[in-house]
């Protein structure tokens, strides 16, 4: 029987890709983001078509998709110039954890993958269950802070925020997760995270390299027990700031060993 729903996907970011590699769907994706390297060999099958804000419009175009998938309102400039080309276009917004997995469903739905995705979801499901039990012999709940982008200092989104506290940590800046926008997680006062006290630091600056010594020599900074003890820890942002598939899996797995160390 033929497999059904869209034969040629260009990918603008790189959680549909590993997703679509993981179903066994590879052959369907005829363009990737640039910034895709899960999986690495994504990066030699697929020609690399866009940034995150942009894109190669004439080249993507002409490679014929009958469906482009992007993510976050950050791409709607790119999604409209698509549209406006007349291609099919699927730009979702997922923040939360369930959301992500809700995702994951719509996209194996649509390349006739929804046994291998629900095969991959229990699986996925029963470690973060694990995870969840590990923790909760803990006698505390090590205090975090995560950073998402250090100028202007931005916290962590809300799924990161959820998988933080699933690995056994307490985020210290829990309610600006619940904000979907970036601009709404600036922390505008630079002493804000000393005063909440976190055990440990996590940086993930969107694509650079964190720099543990920077943060450990901001003014005001060396009395925060994260410095004091040396917690200051980079998770890739490839393995947690992507929504889907790497973020429930490695993302999550580095931040239970980085937390259980602060217990």
């Amino acid at each position: 029987m033929t497999s059904r729903g869209p034969r040629r996907i260009v990918c603008l970011t790189e959680e549909t890709t590993e997703w679509l590699y993981l179903l066994g769907r590879e052959d369907r994706i005829v363009g990737i983001s640039g910034y895709t390297v899960r999986p690495r060999r994504a990066r030699e099958e697929k020609p690399r078509v866009s940034a995150f804000l942009d894109g190669k419009i004439d080249r993507i175009v002409a490679l014929q998709p009958d469906l482009v998938v992007g993510f976050s309102d950050m791409q709607a400039a790119l999604a409209d110039k698509l549209i406006r080309a007349g291609l099919n276009v699927l730009v979702t917004n997922q923040r939360s954890i369930e959301e992500i997995f809700g995702t994951l469903r719509l996209v194996a739905s649509m390349v006739d993958a929804t046994e291998a995705a629900e095969a991959w979801i229990a699986t996925c499901r029963a470690e973060h269950a694990r995870i969840a039990a590990v923790a909760a012999t803990w006698p505390r709940r090590p205090r975090v802070y995560f950073e998402e982008w250090d100028d202007p200092m931005i916290s962590a989104i809300r799924w990161v925020s959820e998988l933080v506290a699933l690995a056994g940590g307490e985020d210290v800046f829990a309610e600006l997760g619940l904000q979907s926008m970036g601009r709404d997680r600036v922390i505008a006062d630079p002493l804000e995270p000393v005063r909440r006290a976190p055990d440990l630091v996590i940086g993930s600056w969107c694509g650079k390299k964190f720099r543990p010594e920077r943060v450990a020599a901001r003014p005001g900074w060396q009395d925060m027990p994260a410095v004091r003890h040396q917690r200051l820890h980079e998770i890739k942002s490839c393995d947690i700031l992507q929504p889907g598939p790497a973020a429930l899996t490695d993302g999550l797995a580095q931040l239970h060993r980085m937390i259980a160390a602060a217990v």
